[in-house]
């Protein structure tokens, strides 16, 4: 199966995808550890690598069996890897200090080449207050806020002029995040789950990676429909706005590629599981049982899990107008999968389905 043979069946113009990643949330199980967790996490990347996937990603989660600070776990697996890019999806900015996050990312940046890519969100998110310290607004009107000096920061715009004394510095002092990594800012995305995140990105400037969950989609739309849609509102925008041509755009599909009866068997069973269990789905042992209901209130949509042959994992992967759309597919790996189920899957997929896609490895 390939782009021609079922081009006159496409629903929009597939965009060839020359980049391939996937994303991992670099999970731990209380048998193995988290250590070991950290160190599988490093060999996936390195595998990676060397099937030829340009980007790697990795899931930031509070308080859990999941990566809770992903950028020394990035400057880690910059030093065991070259060219890969390393990036998170996402990281919410409600909790974060954009100062100090600044400063982490510009010099895990610098260590490893150029080659972070942060994927950051304003959405509402798990309420941690009773941890961080409460605000005087709501969740979401703070995250813009901290997103918005974030980004001042590591363009190294000047945070504070010394005014006087007691400041750390002599009077007159402009102070900037250092170090200063200058071409970071355009590595920089926003994590998308609806049209107005999208629309929001194309305004300040920065790219998009559109994630598995989405947000006040209209009745009777596809998750796939909906995706485009924001897609397609993220690039008017960007010309409208920043006047140039806007920057590739990046989605995350849970894409499983099956060669034997036996994983046919397998991702079906997972498919099953998420669309009963949603994000509660495939959880390492020990990880803490989700708040948020099985089902999806009316307005929200997890992404569908695309699996089968590799035939039909092509047919249906074309067809979908939000992939169709997209510059860049990551793969998302089921968190309870272990090393050697993720690297099978980044292998099956990179050796049957990803050539039909327009994709080639790097070298």
């Amino acid at each position: 199966m390939s782009i021609a043979a079922i081009a006159s069946t496409l629903s929009a113009p597939f965009r060839p995808k020359r980049r391939l990643g996937f994303n991992t949330r670099v999970s731990f199980s209380d048998d193995a550890g988290p250590a070991q967790g950290l160190r599988d996490g490093i060999e996936l990347f390195k595998a990676a690598e060397r099937l030829g996937y340009q980007s790697g990603w990795a899931y930031q989660r509070h308080f859990d069996h999941y990566l809770s600070s992903p950028i020394p776990f990035f400057a880690a697996a910059g030093q065991h890897t070259s060219h890969i890019t390393l990036g998170s999806a996402v990281i919410p900015m409600r909790y974060q200090d954009p100062i100090l996050l600044a400063e982490a990312a510009a010099t895990a940046d610098l260590l490893i080449g150029g080659r972070l890519e942060l994927a950051i969100s304003t959405g509402a998110n798990a309420a941690f207050d009773a941890v961080f310290g409460s605000v005087d607004t709501d969740a979401r009107t703070e995250a813009k806020r901290r997103q918005a000096r974030f980004l001042a920061a590591i363009a190294g715009e000047v945070l504070h002029t010394v005014d006087g004394p007691g400041q750390g510095a002599p009077e007159g002092t402009e102070l900037r995040v250092t170090p200063h990594s200058p071409t970071l800012r355009s590595r920089i995305r926003q994590g998308s789950a609806s049209l107005g995140s999208a629309v929001q990105a194309a305004e300040l400037g920065i790219g998009l990676i559109s994630g598995t969950v989405q947000h006040d989609h209209a009745e009777g739309e596809t998750f796939g429909e909906y995706q485009a849609r924001a897609i397609d509102a993220f690039r008017t925008t960007w010309r409208q706005r920043q006047g140039t041509e806007p920057p590739p755009v990046t989605v995350a599909a849970s894409i499983l590629v099956a060669t034997t009866a036996e994983l046919r068997e397998k991702y079906a069973a997972y498919d099953l599981e998420r669309l009963t269990k949603g994000i509660a789905a495939s959880r390492p042992s020990g990880a803490l049982e989700p708040t948020a209901p099985a089902v999806q209130p009316p307005g929200i949509q997890i992404s569908p899990v695309f699996h089968g042959t590799p035939d039909q994992v092509i047919e249906a992967v074309l067809k979908d107008p939000g992939l169709a759309a997209a510059d860049e597919i990551v793969l998302f790996l089921p968190p309870a999968f272990g090393l050697a189920e993720n690297v099978r899957l980044l292998t099956d997929l990179a050796q049957t389905v990803a050539p039909s896609l327009g994709w080639s490895p790097t070298a």
